[in-house]
């Protein structure tokens, strides 16, 4: 598992309980002792619960090895949830190709970047492919499942098992930007910040319209602020490139919430204010 953040410590821990044994690895060792207190906590929490008993817990925690060097990874899968960056990507790609053996499996968790692309920086187009997790990942079902050009039907039926195993529904979609999720997910938080931009609504006005009105768990402004404002600002320029659709432009307030350093929850301050 390359990346501990948020994402990356999820899969982590769905794959461990799943019975699987996991090298967990970040850019430095102190992103891979947090992303190991988040699962510690969140595998604390399901003890607490009654959901699982203290040695399945410590059989889960012990099945995940922090790993700070890419090295050594003899590994079925390597699954990347690094930042939805293209380039910070295509360079993991190219080093992942470089240290796992020829048989590994290359996945991606990005929520938006072209698995063919990713593919292309590789010799190992056919073992490439896209396994697109949703946040939080220890509680959501999805697993959307992306084939670049070159994927092997041998890499998909892997990757579709290994999803079934952790518990997960995979979905197959196409290689398209956005994929299904975010292709019609972040049109509508973009829209409901152009709303706020617009001044047609509060912050709460909007998130409540979209609660109450369309049944909604959380409104667009939360949920932009849990997923990360740079994070949609990304996705939505992948987006607007990939589609050279007015469309898909990133609205003006997005862009400069990002460049203030409001990224949401994570920061402390997005559309709302975090203790």
């Amino acid at each position: 598992m390359i990346g501990a953040g948020q994402m990356g410590s999820g899969i982590a821990q769905v794959a461990a309980q799943a019975g699987n044994d996991v090298l967990l690895n970040d850019r430095a060792p102190e992103y891979i002792e947090r992303g190991l207190a988040v699962i510690t906590k969140n595998l604390n929490r399901s003890f607490e619960k009654g959901k699982l008993d203290a040695s399945e817990r410590d059989f889960i925690l012990a099945r995940i090895h922090p790993h700070p060097e890419l090295n050594g990874l003899d590994v079925d899968i390597a699954i990347e949830a690094a930042t939805e960056q293209l380039e910070t990507k295509l360079e993991l790609f190219r080093t992942l190709d470089a240290v796992t053996p020829e048989k590994t499996i290359l996945a991606s968790n990005t929520s938006s970047i072209s698995i063919t692309l990713l593919g292309g920086a590789t010799n190992r187009g056919e073992r490439v492919i896209g396994m697109h997790f949703m946040n939080p990942v220890p509680v959501m079902q999805l697993v959307e499942i992306i084939r670049g050009i070159a994927t092997s039907q041998e890499t998909y039926d892997f990757t579709e098992s290994l999803a079934k195993q952790m518990g997960k529904t995979p979905v197959e979609v196409r290689d398209f930007p956005g994929f299904v999720s975010n292709r019609v997910l972040m049109p509508m938080i973009n829209e409901a910040i152009y709303a706020l931009y617009e001044g047609v609504g509060s912050v709460e006005a909007i998130d409540t319209v979209m609660k109450l009105g369309m049944n909604h768990p959380m409104g667009p402004l939360t949920l932009a602020d849990f997923i990360g404002l740079d994070t949609c600002l990304a996705i939505m320029d992948v987006l607007y490139d990939g589609f050279a659709d007015s469309k898909y432009r990133p609205c003006p307030l997005l862009k400069q919430y990002v460049a203030a350093g409001w990224l949401g929850r994570k920061s402390g301050r997005g559309f709302y204010t975090y203790a």
